[in-house]
């Protein structure tokens, strides 16, 4: 296919544009929130057991305190884009900050489990609205050189990855569980002093009324989507609520589709959804969330059940999936002008493939531990390459609305991951061979994976800035 040169009229959104003079200092400022949101979420897993024990919680309920979070992100993901479209990326952004560094305060403070889970909520919320903004505002600073500044994003994640659960346990041992959230404040009231000072905002739409009905619509479709895939991974829930659930997110879908159509300024609107090859990324985004976030959260159960691994070696093994990430980012972002995002996102999915396979089968000789390892290192490679070019996709098919297609991707992705997660505990936990259960839903996600990729192939490439 030939490659393909997309322009857009909107102000600050050309490929010529010069990059701005301190956008290092903005990067730093926006890449450690990010930071400091991807250590949220991994290093409070670290403290859950300790958080039910003072609280006087069930494992169930307690649970939710990452959960939630979750949807909540997934919530206000398709909204950060439109709000920073609406009110500008630089308030979004360090409204999100401030947000979640307060509710990080008020997480510390808990009296029960209920106020955890109700603060982590809106945690949730401010992060989902604060990435599509980053993006945005990182865009804007690096001009015709935002493909690699945000490509980079990508090598954020796997950091948290590494250092969240290390510094969670830390402070557990060192402090309390209460003190993994009080880290946050400091380090976001120096974020949002140095945003105010340091960050501009990027070109954005003053005018339209607040799409209530659009919005009203997506957050029920949402919902509906997240309760159905919840009564799927869960092992003996009854069929009413879940095909009642199944309904309704079809039909608040439909009908919020068929909003977006009739509305210009709708708050996701359609062309975002299906147009210019976007709906194939949507799709692909969908998959790749399902395979990268159902691999990191069934690995370490997978080992355990299917090799008898120690928890603390099954754990470890995700180390080499972030770190292959990491290594995988840098050679993407190196690459990514000269081959464009097309062979990079392919190639990236070939090595994720291999990786998910060489999970599914069993090791031919030596120990088990060192073959997981190496597929998650595998797999992590393949990822770091895929996951630059697959950010830059969307964006360079629309890359005058960089905030709200980076929302969409993120929110694609978690959906289905948390669908991936749901559906494979579901089928391992249930199975009398939970080893086998586990290879053979490794090796489905890969032939899935395989599918999105010849998808992938058709999108148009593009080489050079954008």
């Amino acid at each position: 296919m030939t490659d393909t040169v997309h322009e857009t009229g909107r102000p600050g959104a050309g490929p010529g544009d010069p990059p701005r003079p301190r956008r290092h200092l903005v990067f730093a400022v926006v890449g450690l929130a990010l930071l400091m949101f991807s250590l949220d979420q991994t290093s409070v897993a670290t403290a859950l057991t300790t958080i039910g024990r003072d609280l006087g919680s069930e494992l169930a309920w307690t649970g939710w305190v990452i959960t939630v979070a979750a949807v909540g992100q997934i919530l206000a993901l398709p909204l950060g884009g439109w709000l920073s479209d609406r009110f500008g990326g630089r308030r979004m952004f360090l409204a999100g900050v401030a947000v979640f560094t307060l509710m990080s305060g008020l997480s510390a403070l808990s009296p029960s489990i209920g106020v955890l889970i109700a603060c982590r909520l809106v945690q949730g919320l401010a992060g989902g609205v604060m990435l599509p903004a980053a993006n945005g505002v990182v865009a804007h600073q690096f001009g015709r050189d935002r493909d690699r500044a945000l490509a980079l994003f990508t090598s954020v994640f796997p950091i948290g990855a590494i250092l969240g659960p290390l510094l969670g346990g830390l402070v557990l041992t060192t402090w309390s569980w209460h003190g993994i959230f009080l880290v946050n404040v400091p380090l976001g009231i120096v974020l949002v002093t140095a945003g105010l000072a340091l960050v501009d905002d990027p070109p954005h739409r003053r005018t339209g009324r607040v799409d209530g009905a659009g919005i009203a619509l997506l957050v029920i479709a949402l919902l509906a989507v997240m309760l159905t895939i919840t009564r799927l991974g869960s092992p003996g829930s009854g069929p009413v609520v879940t095909v009642l659930a199944a309904v309704v997110a079809a039909g608040a879908g439909a009908a919020f589709v068929r909003h977006s159509r009739r509305r210009a300024d709708a708050v996701v609107p359609v062309r975002l959804l299906a147009g210019r090859g976007l709906g194939i990324m949507n799709v692909t985004n969908v998959v790749f969330g399902a395979v990268v976030i159902g691999f990191s959260a069934t690995l370490p159960l997978y080992a355990q059940v299917r090799y008898e691994l120690p928890a603390f070696v099954a754990g470890a093994l995700l180390a080499g999936r972030a770190v292959g990430t990491i290594i995988g980012s840098g050679a993407s972002v190196a690459l990514l002008r000269r081959a464009g995002f097309r062979p990079l996102l392919l190639v990236g999915l070939v090595g994720i493939v291999a990786g998910m396979v060489a999970t599914a089968v069993a090791p031919p000789a030596g120990d088990p531990a060192v073959w997981l390892l190496g597929a998650a290192t595998l797999l992590g490679l393949g990822t770091g390459v895929a996951g630059p070019a697959a950010n830059n996709a969307g964006m360079h098919l629309v890359p005058g609305e960089v905030a709200a297609v980076s929302g969409l991707r993120i929110m694609f992705r978690q959906v289905g991951g948390i669908a991936a997660v749901s559906v494979m505990t579901a089928v391992i936990t249930a199975s009398s061979d939970p080893g086998r259960a586990g290879a053979i839903t490794f090796a489905a996600l890969a032939v899935v994976l395989a599918l999105a990729g010849v998808l992938a192939a058709r999108i148009p490439n593009r080489r050079g800035r954008w």
